[in-house]
């Protein structure tokens, strides 16, 4: 049996269910230790056990993206674990309810939102960074949606392609997408790439499962850059046809 500290370790948050548990079963059929990362204990621990059920190498991370103290334990569970980590994906992030008409929309709302769909992945991605520099080949995946484009968002079908007025979700991934970029910037000349993946309109309870694709349809797109060779694109978003404008 390989050692621990030999093996490939990926971390997913959010992967009790949905598009971060296929993202999770997709990394371990690669032969990976993948710990599933969820606040809620019994939904965690009963993903891991149907991870394992399916032959992945599942591990349950207690882990609050919006908590300080939690992201700080799961960075202790797992170098206690591996000693380091190869592989983040933050997958984790809530809807926040709609509508968000801008002009109606209650300012909590945009708050709470922002708090784990973009502080939330700075939180956890600077509490796993001293675990990825430790790795040969490290790799951040930040889960971004088409509705974080702007160039989509004005176009001039963006009623067909932006999804609905959303002045939380849809800015919050924007958001996302500009720190992503930051984070790249600097990370550059380290041998640690960090993208963002695009899942597409998946049937998910995040939009009351009306999506047209499947969660190991959408999860494709973060397996594939969780696994890109030295040298690959860093700072950059995609979807399963390519590089999506920002």
């Amino acid at each position: 049996m390989i050692p621990m500290s030999e093996r490939t370790i990926a971390l997913v948050t959010g992967a009790n269910k949905g598009i971060g548990y296929e993202i999770a079963a997709g990394l371990g059929a690669l032969g990976w230790s993948v710990g599933v990362g969820a606040r809620d204990d019994r939904r965690r621990e009963d993903a891991v056990v149907r991870l394992r059920a399916s032959g992945v190498d599942a591990f349950g991370v207690p882990l609050d993206v919006t908590d300080d103290a939690s992201a700080s334990a799961a960075a202790r569970l797992i170098e206690e674990r591996a000693g380091h980590l190869d592989v983040l994906v933050n997958n984790a992030g809530i809807a926040g309810g709609m509508p968000q008409d801008p002009t109606r929309v209650d300012p909590d709302t945009i708050r709470t939102v922002v708090e784990t769909n973009v502080i939330g992945v700075v939180r956890v991605t600077n509490a796993m960074l001293p675990l990825l520099r430790r790795s040969a080949s490290p790799r951040i995946v930040n889960m971004s949606s088409s509705v974080g484009s702007l160039t989509r968002q004005a176009g001039a079908a963006a009623e067909q392609t932006a999804g609905p007025v959303a002045a939380a979700y849809s800015p919050s991934k924007t958001f996302l997408n500009a720190v992503t970029l930051q984070y790249a910037r600097e990370l550059s000349g380290t041998n640690i790439l960090i993208n963002l993946g695009c899942p597409g309109y998946v049937a998910t309870d995040l939009n009351g499962f009306r999506g047209v694709r499947t969660p190991e349809q959408g999860a494709a797109i973060a397996v594939k850059l969780a696994t890109l060779p030295d040298g690959g694109p860093t700072g950059q978003f995609f979807d399963d046809a390519g590089v999506v404008p920002w």
